[in-house]
């Protein structure tokens, strides 16, 4: 007979959403079990670049994004970039990108954000006050880049929109650029820069840490592979690899990329699918990188990080099966090269993860169709850390019954049926 167990909270993944939802339950007195196929920031958690990008509160689906498409698709080595063997499953979940670009949800998308972002905010400070994870965060500030005249005037809504919603930056000239980061290619004469940007300094070794508080306050964290959640009348039931069973009170699904399987059988459809991220992390003496470097033109960033700088972005559709395309970071990596002159782009050690995306790029946060003792919190894109700590807290508060500090009717799994 297969092994049976009890559990009050099931936390499935421990990434940074599962590592933050966990410690915000065992906090408020639950006995929570953490269960992940691989352990603690295996995934997308631990080849981020770290940044806290608070001030992120421009949806990617935005009037006439589908216009630029065509042409990003057409480089392989693109922002943008299909895989041909991936095409047709990716199709529905572009339709519902497409919808998502309308005026109207664009709209609608910046004041959903800009609620989550000020939580985000406000939570994250809570957990920076933690004595064991204070060491990880750094203020480097912000220095989002443009080419041209022509490309930063392109940006200016999006600027509007960030000062509205009350994020601080001035805009800085070329010697003001080379006074914040000596280095850069002298196009580089059109700058935002934002004082209050934060890194966290070791993303991996960050989402490890959060876990270990989470067990510190009494959190189980086990290695399992989960197949299957099948509602109860009273919580649910979890099916490990191993034929083992947990009788849980309450799921919190926060899978990540892995997290569509599962709510499929919770009878959820949710388009969930991946932006397939790299990076090449490179020696920290490869250059004297001073703060965080958004090339807005590019979509591309270079980050300080402790063990390294690292070069990352772009959003590459292919699923988690197709063999990783170590092209684009090769790619990326040149681009750095001939923007920061003086780096030294040897000796780095590249990276493929994969970043949980929706179309419409909110998360899905709230409880399953199939009962409310299953809460839903994954597919968070480029933000799983910005927002985690706030996820985590939305959780805590679903998972008591309790009203959330923001709405979650833009967040909720049926958004898309």
């Amino acid at each position: 007979m297969p092994a049976q167990t009890k559990a009050d909270v099931v936390v499935i993944g421990a990434g940074i959403v599962g590592a933050m939802s966990a410690l915000h339950l065992q906090q408020q007195g639950r006995s929570v079990v953490i269960l992940d196929r691989t352990g603690p920031a295996a995934g997308a958690s631990a080849g981020n670049a770290g940044i806290l990008a608070f001030p992120e509160i421009i949806p990617i689906p935005s009037p006439g994004v589908m216009f630029k498409a065509p042409k990003w698709l057409l480089d392989p080595l693109g922002p943008l970039s299909i895989r041909p063997a991936y095409a047709l499953k990716i199709a529905p979940w572009l339709w519902h990108f497409w919808r998502a670009s309308s005026r109207k949800v664009f709209e609608q998308g910046i004041v959903t954000q800009t609620a989550m972002m000020e939580l985000a905010a406000a939570e994250m400070a809570r957990i920076r006050a933690i004595p064991e994870l204070a060491t990880f965060f750094d203020n480097t500030g912000t220095l989002d880049l443009y080419d041209s005249e022509e490309s930063f005037n392109a940006a200016a809504h999006d600027w509007r929109e960030k000062e509205k919603a009350g994020f601080e930056f001035r805009r800085v000239n070329r010697k003001e650029i080379e006074e914040l980061q000596p280095g850069l290619a002298p196009h580089f004469r059109h700058a935002m820069y934002s004082v209050s940007g934060v890194q966290i300094n070791d993303p991996k070794e960050f989402t490890r840490a959060v876990c270990a508080q989470a067990e510190a306050a009494g959190a189980a964290l086990r290695t399992a592979d989960v197949t299957d959640i099948a509602a109860t009348g009273d919580g649910a039931t979890i099916t490990l690899a191993n034929g083992e069973t947990i009788e849980a009170g309450t799921v919190v699904l926060a899978g990540g990329a892995w997290s569509k399987k599962l709510a499929t059988r919770l009878g959820d459809r949710v388009p969930l699918d991946t932006e397939r991220g790299y990076n090449t992390t490179l020696p920290t003496q490869s250059f004297d990188l001073k703060r965080q470097l958004y090339f807005n033109d590019h979509a591309f960033v270079v980050t300080p990080l402790a063990q390294g700088i690292r070069v990352g972005g772009a959003v590459e559709l292919g699923g988690l099966d197709l063999a990783p395309n170590y092209n684009r970071s090769k790619n990326l990596l040149a681009k750095a090269g001939r923007f920061l002159p003086e780096l030294d782009t040897r000796g780095g050690t590249e990276w493929m993860g994969f970043r949980p995306s929706l179309p419409d790029c909110l998360p899905v946060i709230g409880y399953s169709k199939a009962s409310r003792s299953v809460v839903y919190a994954f597919g968070h894109g480029h933000l799983g850390l910005t927002q985690s700590a706030s996820t985590g807290k939305l959780v805590s508060d679903l998972v008591a019954g309790r009203a959330t500090g923001i709405s979650l009717a833009p967040f909720r799994p049926d958004r898309f049926n």
